[in-house]
């Protein structure tokens, strides 16, 4: 910053470096030059015209005079013309009189008009001592001015030259590793404040093959996590001869973020330094892949801001969502359950269904069997009845007869045979 002190008005202002090389080539440019002669000019032609309105008013003084006095002598002609013997030494005194007063008269104007001259010489002498005071201090501001710059852009080329001596002594990964380091620096400096939850870390897991730099996941207060995000960072040497392109990362980029399960991905990079796109602010290459952005390193602790605060905001939408889902999940298991209940009582009912007719159909073939052992049985107690009628028609005296041996045997037991 620069001071400045206003020539007019004594007032101290600062100035930035912008407003400052402004001034600087204000001074320089002919238009200043240009517009100086210009009020000098104006200064001259209202000096000029102040003479020319003084002498105006002047002759007019004097005409006015002149006609007064012609008036004064036309009357005084016609007093003479009548009492022209009285009169002659009062008109001679007169006349007298007249031209000492016109000579006082024109020794006035050129009284006035050596004032007016003076007094314009004066003024231009005064102004043409202002300017040139103002060219003096303007030249020593323009020098200072100059000297500040010439002194500010060989601190600025100083600067420049250990910035390119630093990166000439550093490696490709060194490069790389120092961007890592500052943006790591950056989110470990406002950790405790900004992210107490927080987790950010080096991807150190390599079982799919592939790994990004850094992963950004975020817990609420229960511990469970609502966003997270897949960092890649990107930098390269000034002097590389071959130089890449942000795009050559992105595949890999949205492949590490998909096989990690991060929400977002984010490409810190120093890449294409002069690309008007990437130096805009915060990108979002969505477009070819889905939920990717790219940004510059200033924008890394505003970006992971914007991505944590609008996770925290459908935190609680996805809360009620979740709810929402587990009550028509309760509802969908109900109404499974009545349906397994339904089937499995459909189900039971078929079963008991075929055995109760399978029930009854043995019932009926066991009533058709035993109808027939019933048969059976009542014939039996027929055949049994004629047979006992039979029997107990028989006598021993049938059973003998024509068997002379067991008619022997009953008469020697003494059975009598004719009873």
């Amino acid at each position: 910053m620069a001071e400045i002190r206003c020539p007019q008005c004594g007032t101290v202002f600062s100035v930035d470096d912008t407003t400052y090389a402004n001034i600087v080539r204000q001074v320089r440019d002919r238009e200043f030059e240009e517009e100086l002669k210009a009020r000098n000019e104006t200064a001259l032609r209202l000096v000029r015209a102040e003479k020319d309105g003084l002498i105006t008013s002047l002759q007019a003084q004097v005409d006015n005079y002149r006609t007064e006095k012609e008036l004064a002598v036309r009357s005084a002609v016609e007093e003479k013309q009548l009492e022209m013997n009285r009169k002659d030494i009062e008109i001679a005194r007169l006349r007298d009189a007249l031209n000492g007063q016109k000579t006082a008269a024109e020794n006035d104007k050129a009284a006035a008009l050596r004032l007016s001259e003076a007094k314009q010489q004066k003024e231009l002498a005064e102004l043409r001592s202002r300017i040139t005071a103002m060219e003096s201090e303007y030249s020593v501001k323009e020098a200072r001015l100059q000297a500040d710059h010439e002194r500010i852009l060989q601190l600025k080329d100083e600067e420049i030259a250990r910035y390119r001596d630093m990166k000439a002594r550093l490696s490709t990964k060194m490069v790389g590793e120092t961007l890592e380091q500052h943006c790591e620096n950056e989110f470990n400096r406002l950790r405790m404040t900004a992210f107490p939850n927080a987790y950010f870390d080096k991807d150190n897991d390599v079982k799919t093959g592939s790994k990004g730099d850094y992963i950004f996941r975020d817990y609420d207060e229960n511990g469970e996590e609502y966003v997270s995000v897949m960092f890649e960072m990107k930098n390269e040497m000034d002097d590389t001869s071959a130089k890449h392109r942000n795009e050559e990362f992105f595949k890999k980029l949205d492949k590490d973020r998909r096989e990690k399960g991060c929400d977002y991905a984010v490409l810190v990079t120093m890449l294409e330094p002069d690309s008007e796109l990437y130096n805009s602010g915060i990108v979002d290459v969505s477009y070819r892949y889905e939920k990717m952005y790219v940004i510059r390193p200033q924008f890394f602790i505003p970006m992971i801001s914007l991505l944590r605060n609008g996770a925290r905001q459908s935190l609680q939408v996805r809360r009620e969502l979740a709810q929402v889902r587990a009550q028509n999940l309760d509802v969908e298991l109900f109404n499974d359950q009545l349906k397994d209940f339904k089937a499995r009582f459909s189900r039971n009912f078929d079963l008991a269904s075929r055995q109760f007719g399978d029930a009854i159909e043995e019932i009926d073939k066991t009533i058709s069997h035993l109808q027939k052992v019933k048969d059976s049985l009542l014939s039996s107690v027929r055949n049994l009845r004629l047979a006992n009628d039979k029997a107990s028609d028989l006598t021993v005296r049938q059973l003998t007869k024509g068997n002379p041996t067991m008619t022997e045997k009953f008469m020697e037991a003494g059975i009598d045979i004719n009873q």
